[in-house]
């Protein structure tokens, strides 16, 4: 499969949408306007009589000829899966959603913006894992190939920027800022547009990488995953639980997305012990969903928190024991009818774990 092609789509896209921008406006080009001499009587007759009350002084333009460049703020286009941004906020910044198959979130955000680096042949200047901002070289963000056409022939500029990521402590959501630190040009002066537009283009960048490394995650996913099947056991302590032959590595890694799939919020995933902690909310269907057949599967369980232990059986499979807030297992009866409920989201969905 050819990458690069939809790499190249998507880049495109995001260059359409990030710097639209608007003709020059000469509206008030100074050929656009007729200013009519006053007129002048012929020698030996009067000048027409003129109401000092209208009377209006033909007004001076100082007017530019040379074309003026109009841009509104650009934005943050969120073409990654999991992607989003806040409404109103001031920042270049984008929120990545821990999707499936992301290990760790703050390292594949790290890595996608490594390789942007990499692809602009920039060093990086600084690096803090502590603090997760990465300081950039200096790069140039639109080369006179990718200017737009009335801009061909200015001279590029030159930045360098500070990413910072910041990860949420469940881990399953983390936010990357875009800062320009420094900027150099011999002729465009930097003004408070143009460095949130760089800001953006800037992040947007990061944005397409990520999306372009995830899909080809996606691809090797598929290639190794099956569909999970869920069956009705116990754990190594006895207590009713569902029961998969697949690794536990395997099914930890997966499982809380999948929980989100199902109208789970996650809270808290501790992975030490194995434990996921997540808000369950009946899904509210409606008419068009049932159209559409995108209808999320209700389970048999009540609104409210739920706690999922991960284990390794004893025979090299995985146990899922269900808990309520308190930690107390839920009845065998409840975790049957959940494993009917599970195994059929997973067959109607073709969801992976």
């Amino acid at each position: 499969m050819q990458y690069w092609i939809s790499k190249a789509l998507a880049v495109s896209v995001m260059v359409s949408l990030t710097g639209c921008s608007v003709f020059t406006d000469e509206a008030h080009h100074k050929r656009n306007y007729r200013a009519n001499e006053p007129v002048k009587a012929p020698a030996g007759l009067a000048q027409p009589t003129q109401d000092p009350t209208y009377k209006m002084d033909v007004a001076q333009y100082d007017n530019n000829p040379e074309a003026k460049n109009y841009r509104p703020p650009a934005q943050v286009i969120t073409i990654a899966q999991g992607t989003w941004v806040e409404e109103g906020d001031k920042l270049a910044r984008v929120y990545f959603d821990k999707n499936d198959g992301i290990e760790d979130l703050d390292t594949f955000i790290w890595d996608s913006i490594k390789a942007v680096l990499a692809e602009k042949n920039t060093s990086v200047e600084k690096a803090d894992k502590a603090t997760n901002s990465i300081e950039t070289g200096w790069y140039t963000i639109i080369k006179p190939e990718d200017g737009w056409f009335w801009e061909s022939e200015k001279e590029v500029s030159q930045q360098r920027f500070l990413f910072t990521i910041e990860e949420k402590s469940h881990q399953r959501t983390a936010s990357l800022t875009s800062k320009l630190v420094d900027y150099k040009s011999g002729s465009q002066q930097l003004t408070p547009l143009l460095q949130q537009q760089l800001e953006v283009r800037a992040l947007n960048q990061i944005i397409a990488e990520f999306d372009y490394r995830y899909r080809q995650l996606e691809v090797e996913m598929r290639k190794q995953q099956g569909i999970i099947s869920l069956e009705m056991g116990f754990d190594n302590k006895g207590n009713a639980a569902l029961v998969t032959e697949q690794e536990y590595s395997m099914v930890f890694d997966r499982f809380s997305g999948f929980l989100e799939r199902l109208s789970f919020t996650i809270v808290e995933i501790d992975q030490e012990r194995g434990l996921i902690t997540a808000d369950y909310k009946k899904p509210e269907s409606s008419v068009w969903d049932s159209i559409w057949g995108e209808e999320v599967a209700e389970l048999p369980i009540e609104d409210g928190q739920y706690q999922i232990l991960v284990s390794r059986t004893n025979d090299g499979g995985t146990s899922l024991t269900w808990m309520d807030s308190q930690g107390a297992t839920l009845e065998p009866g409840t975790m049957n009818d959940l494993q009917q409920a599970l195994e059929n989201a997973l067959r109607q969905r073709g969801i992976n774990i």
